[in-house]
């Protein structure tokens, strides 16, 4: 009888382990989809109506891209909601506020005159970066921005720089001395438009002929997949779709504004082949890349069940950049189907 009752504690104790070990449902389908990029990949979800939630690597930073021009527009609304900034003020545009990359404010002519808010929509739905450098100056710049999520308990997201500083770091590379090249001269150099280029000719050929034989970009590239100080911002999945719900909810800021932030983001014009792709519900999201190693989309998915929160973060992609996007498309459709079932 004396060895019978070590082998009773072992049995009591099994279930008690494996019980402990258990992982639920979306977490294991999270894992098994966050498994298939050909890169790496954080997510988390969270149904806003049943709180039911998980995530993958849901704490890690990952590069924001143009994610990051979420917590601005926060910061816009909420300074709107205190009567410190008008949303209907017109901003005439001059050559130093024009940037290249994503957007469409940088095709039309000095002068042009947007309201804050076409700014502000722009910054999103176009990913406009021209919009982007102008609200984070509105809205107190960098440092600013950066307060503002700490004392917000947003702690693993940091905007690290402008858009025209994140450009001018391709010319740095090059020579350090280019760190003194204006907004005009990247945006120049990145686009080649005449009217920026008028009296500058000797020094923008000066940077091209430097350029010769270095690639930049590839290097620019190259230091992206691991140096921050490349990035446009640092994100985790789990704090920035936390931003997402309480904009949601209604409580980051006034019901009216979040109301009108949701309307922006469902007025989306990129990433169709990602969140939205396979759905057909409703999707208010924003986008952020850097082709070919980073692809994101975060937002809220308006299922039948409920709204559900949403953070998807890709980066060092080593794949075909289309077959990535579409596999942030197919993830979305596995978990509204995980929570609508066959209401979908």
């Amino acid at each position: 009888m004396r060895y019978l009752r070590p082998i009773v504690v072992l049995v009591m104790l099994c279930p008690l382990v494996s019980i402990s070990q258990t992982k639920s449902g979306l977490v294991r389908l999270l894992e098994s989809e966050a498994s298939r990029f050909p890169a790496k990949a954080g997510v988390y979800v969270k149904h806003l109506t049943t709180g039911e939630e998980a995530g993958v690597r849901a704490n890690e930073q990952f590069n924001s891209a143009s994610v990051i021009k979420i917590p601005v527009m926060v910061i816009a609304y909420q300074m709107a909601d205190r009567k410190q900034l008008d949303l209907n003020e017109r901003f005439e545009m001059k050559k130093s506020d024009y940037r290249g990359g994503s957007g469409v404010l940088r095709m039309h002519d000095v002068g042009l005159a947007p309201t804050m808010r076409d700014v502000i929509t722009q910054m999103i739905i176009t990913s406009d970066n021209s919009a982007t450098d102008i609200m984070i100056r509105k809205v107190g710049g960098v440092d600013r921005v950066n307060q503002w999520l700490k004392e917000n308990s947003y702690n693993e997201l940091k905007l690290m720089q402008t858009t025209y500083e994140l450009f001018r770091k391709r010319y740095e590379l090059v020579d350090a001395k280019y760190r003194s090249l204006a907004p005009e001269d990247v945006f120049a150099l990145q686009i080649g438009l005449p009217a920026f280029t008028q009296g500058r000719e000797s020094l923008l050929d000066e940077v091209r002929r430097a350029s010769v034989g270095k690639d930049p970009g590839g290097e620019f590239n190259k230091r992206m997949e691991t140096d921050q100080s490349y990035w446009l911002g640092a994100m985790s999945p789990r704090d920035t779709a936390r931003m997402l719900e309480a904009i949601n909810k209604g409580t980051i800021a006034s019901k009216e504004s979040c109301d009108e932030m949701q309307r922006i983001m469902r007025g989306q014009q990129s990433g169709a082949r990602r969140l939205p792709h396979f759905l057909n519900v409703g999707v208010g999201h924003k986008t952020g890349d850097f082709p070919p190693a980073v692809a994101n989309d975060v937002g809220i998915i308006y299922a039948r069940s409920g709204p559900i929160s949403i953070a998807v973060f890709v980066q060092n992609n080593t794949g075909p950049y289309a077959e990535t996007e579409d596999r942030i498309g197919l993830l979305a459709r596995t978990i509204v189907d995980y929570f609508d079932g066959t209401q979908r």
